[in-house]
């Protein structure tokens, strides 16, 4: 409000107070000179009216201005996130996916790799020996050193099933350490009598060098491992392809 309407509202209170003086200095006479019951009426009926104007008249209280809370994640609350940040945080949390990825440990591959397996058949002749025919293992039987950690772990998840293979797997320590039970080393002297037993046993994994066998078992097996230094492409969805067991169980 301006100084001027100030002055204004400051000059009629004037006027009207000195009029209400004089109508109640009137209405005191009037009052002593004519004692009516009418006019203490009147008189009281004045008083109230005047109440009522000069209320009416006096300013209103400024109201205490309420400070709106700002919109916006910054400005508001300072907790909010610029779109940079959320493209930060979103990267951080790739970054982690991948750690965690890296740090895998050998036990975690090979669980997830068997994807639910619980039971396997392997060749050991190429896979687990270092001899590849039944003419080399006439005179040697070696386990290949590569293999024995991957085995072990193999062994540990899936139930793994004469006398050099089976001393040669003793001096690797693979049944002390219960890795392989003895009595589950099963043998074979043909093809075909390894694809038998093995559609007998059906486990949830075959590991296998010999191409007809694994494109054979490949409607009887849950999933296989096909060992092969040459790129065959797909045989079939549920088969696989690695240069080695160790090469296979190891990779991500």
């Amino acid at each position: 409000m301006s100084d001027r309407v100030t002055d204004q509202i400051g000059t009629i209170v004037r006027r009207i107070s000195q009029t209400l003086n004089r109508k109640v200095s009137e209405i005191v006479v009037l009052l002593f000179n004519h004692k009516h019951s009418g006019t203490f009426g009147a008189l009281a009926g004045f008083a109230i009216a005047v109440i009522f104007t000069w209320r009416f008249m006096k300013p209103a209280p400024a109201r205490p201005r309420r400070n709106r809370p700002k919109r916006g994640g910054d400005e508001g609350n300072g907790v909010g996130l610029s779109s940079q940040d959320c493209s930060l945080e979103s990267n951080l949390k790739d970054l982690d996916v991948v750690k965690s990825s890296i740090e895998l440990n050998l036990r975690q591959i090979v669980r997830r790799k068997l994807n639910g397996g619980r039971k396997m058949t392997c060749q050991l002749l190429g896979v687990i020996l270092e001899e590849r025919s039944p003419e080399e293992l006439q005179k040697q039987a070696i386990v290949k050193p590569s293999v024995l950690e991957v085995l072990q772990e193999i062994s540990k998840i899936c139930d793994e099933s004469e006398e050099r293979v089976l001393l040669a797997l003793d001096g690797a320590g693979l049944f002390a350490t219960g890795a392989l039970t003895k009595d589950r080393v099963l043998f074979c002297s043909t093809d075909m009598g390894r694809s038998s037993f093995v559609r007998q046993l059906e486990p949830d994994w075959h590991v296998d060098s010999n191409l007809e066998i694994v494109s054979q078992l490949a409607r009887f097996i849950r999933h296989q491992l096909h060992i092969s230094e040459l790129e065959l492409g797909q045989i079939a969805s549920n088969v696989f392809t690695s240069r080695s067991l160790e090469q296979y169980f190891t990779s991500l």
